[in-house]
């Protein structure tokens, strides 16, 4: 399954800008373990991020939900602004 794909698709529909969104996978030292970059606007920082952190937990939590249905890998998910 293609998690940054689904990422970017839960997040796109968070912000006002969607052609700014840009979700990268980075690979990482541990083989069950895979890191991706979330990057936004600025002005939609706040959107991804949410009131004390609830709604990058909950995209968090969505992601990681669905790898262990498919992969069973930890995702880290960084988020950013340009």
């Amino acid at each position: 399954m293609d998690f940054a794909a689904l990422t970017e698709k839960i997040v796109k529909a968070l912000v006002t800008n969607q052609e700014a969104v840009r979700v990268k996978e980075f690979p990482s030292e541990d083989e069950h373990t895979m890191i991706l970059e979330v990057m936004v606007q600025e002005e939609d920082l706040g959107r991804v991020i949410g009131k004390n952190g609830k709604t990058a937990a909950a995209i968090r939590t969505l992601i990681q939900a669905s790898s262990s249905l498919h992969e069973n890998k930890f995702i880290k998910i960084n988020f950013d602004k340009f």
